[in-house]
């Protein structure tokens, strides 16, 4: 894919009010080449000195009635060409985001936030500019500059070649200096990705930033990057510099080509004042599109580069997504088996041939020290990353062989860190919640033990959080986070240390919640607290990514192994 084929679709359906712009557009550039002539006329009266009130009050209304089309015709193309080039930035941003978020999590692995963000904002505004006055300025360049160059052809041809004698260096200078243009702007744009993210960082960072008395530094480091992107715009314009003044030396280098040999033809009266005025004229309408190639060779070129880079986006393909012969599943019963499941983030590997069968309704509970995989064994169910080896099977079916978007209505997610966006409890509650599962919302606030959190807000449940929840404790967003979990009522729940910023006594009353749950839903829960999973039907001990133990809580304790260890120790913390 070319760059340009993200904007030919847009062009195509806007065709008619792209095409009612453009002869708009010309419009107007007939009219302002005709004053000219209107001038001439007057002029040519008054030195033969022939002119009288009512011929000069009628050249003057013409040029009013002129001026006032022109008005007219130059807001219909505004709205036109302008407003086209506005609905092709919305476009292209909803577009992008929309692919972006097809994308798989490991992209996000790597990617910068920040990059992502001036990707939205400045590489799409940047094609805007080039698509709506890069348009206008090319028009302006083709049909003004050659019907300029046309009228001054009838008027005298000599006198016209010499006003052209700088036409081969403007289209040398384009040449030459474009790519350079085009180069130092993918700088200028990657420079301010970085700054973007960098100033996000801190933004977000803000509380963690204070605590640590680190102002000066991340001042510093803010300073830095925009240091660099000052750098690289100042490169840009050693570049840009050179191309507008070469285009102003040159355009008044035919002016004072037409001042010289102009006036001398018209003392020897081969042109006539009127004439010679009006030759004036077009040269300065004609300045307008020398000056416009330049222009429009800056936009086009800032836009091509900002093209690219959404183009390189846009290419990105989902390393997860469906198969061509994709499965439905209506209904989902929660049988589950993982078949020598192995994965890795790069070199690392995190799982390794890890089996192990879930029946429906069973409740497993994986505990394991930091690093072990169990975050990862839980991601892959609702498949944010894909297996490197074996496979997982769903009622029978491999999770690859089912369409995404089915495969995940049938399950409930509470991620280690919850994520709480910056509107209201209720907001939050009902993200990805299906219009029938609002009925619920009452009895899922108790069930997650959210009652007397919201009773500690005048507005309850409509309390606006603040930006990720700021406003709220850790504890309070996941049970948040549970609670819209548990309003979905999938029948496949997966739980990623749910309780791991609550109270004990709020935590006992989320794990009872869990524990009724069992023979109605399949859970998977990831604790580091032993008393969560106690009850649960089968727990599984992750070490280095392999499964260690396997069993009954009575039975891992009869074991004596990692389960038990670690189970002793947190019963004597409670014990003290």
């Amino acid at each position: 894919m070319r760059p340009i084929d993200l904007l030919i679709p847009h062009f195509k359906t806007h065709w008619r009010i792209v095409g009612v712009g453009l002869l708009s557009l010309i419009v107007v550039d007939m009219l302002q080449l005709t004053i000219p002539r209107v001038i001439k006329g007057a002029v040519d009266s008054l030195t033969a000195l022939d002119a009288n009130a009512s011929s000069l009050a009628l050249q003057a209304a013409t040029i009013g009635a002129m001026a006032l089309f022109i008005g007219v015709f130059r807001y219909i193309w505004r709205r036109c060409l302008l407003g086209t080039a506005r609905r092709l930035e919305a476009s292209l941003r909803s577009r992008l985001l929309g692919h972006v978020q097809t994308l798989s999590a490991d992209y996000f692995d790597t990617v910068k936030t920040g990059d992502l963000m001036a990707h939205a904002t400045n590489d799409i505004q940047q094609v805007r500019m080039a698509a709506g006055m890069g348009l206008v300025a090319f028009n302006d360049a083709v049909v003004l500059g050659t019907a300029a160059v046309g009228f001054m052809l009838y008027i005298h041809v000599q006198l016209t070649l010499y006003v052209l004698i700088p036409m081969p260096l403007i289209i040398l200078s384009t040449r030459l200096l474009g790519k350079r243009m085009h180069h130092r702007y993918k700088k200028v744009q990657a420079a301010f990705s970085e700054m973007t993210e960098v100033v996000r960082e801190r933004f977000a960072g803000i509380r963690m930033i204070k605590a640590h008395s680190s102002e000066s530094a991340s001042a510093g480091a803010v300073e830095a990057a925009s240091q660099q992107y000052i750098t690289e715009n100042i490169k840009l314009v050693g570049v840009t510099g050179l191309f507008f003044p070469m285009m102003l030396l040159l355009t008044n280098t035919s002016l004072g080509l037409v001042l010289y040999f102009g006036g001398r033809r018209t003392i020897l009266g081969e042109i006539s004042p009127g004439e010679f005025v009006a030759f004036i004229s077009y040269l300065n309408l004609l300045a307008w599109p020398m000056m416009a190639l330049g222009w429009v060779t800056n936009l086009i070129q800032r836009g091509g580069a900002s093209l690219s880079r959404l183009k390189t986006i846009l290419e990105k393909e989902p390393g997860i997504r469906n198969h061509l012969n994709a499965q439905t599943l209506d209904t989902v019963t929660g049988m589950m088996r993982f078949e020598s499941v192995s994965f890795s983030y790069g070199e690392q590997m995190v799982l390794v041939g890890v089996d192990l069968d879930v029946r429906p309704g069973q409740m497993v509970g994986i505990i394991g020290p930091p690093g072990s995989g169990k975050s990862t064994l839980l991601n892959l169910v609702p498949r944010l990353y894909d297996v490197s080896q074996g496979r997982i099977m769903l009622d029978g079916v491999d999770l690859r062989d089912l369409r995404l978007d089915d495969l995940r209505r049938h399950i409930a997610y509470v991620p280690q860190e919850p994520f709480l966006f910056a509107g209201t409890i209720r907001e939050n509650l009902l993200f990805g919640c299906p219009e029938e599962c609002r009925n619920r919302l009452d009895r899922v606030v108790a069930d997650a033990g959210l009652e007397e959190t919201l009773d500690q807000f005048p507005r309850g449940v409509d309390t606006v959080v603040g930006e990720k929840g700021i406003l709220l404790s850790g504890g309070q967003k996941q049970r948040i986070a549970l609670a819209r979990a548990l309003l979905i009522d999938a029948p496949i729940l997966l739980l990623d240390d749910p309780i791991s910023q609550v109270d004990t006594a709020t935590g006992r009353r989320i794990s009872d919640t869990i524990t009724q749950l069992a023979g109605r839903k399949t859970v998977m829960i990831v604790s580091h607290r032993m008393s969560s999973v106690r009850t649960a039907d089968r727990i599984i001990a992750l070490q280095e990514g392999r499964i260690t133990e396997s069993g009954t809580h009575a039975q891992l304790l009869a074991a004596g192994g990692y389960y038990a260890r670690v189970y002793a120790l947190q019963e004597l913390e409670h014990a003290v």
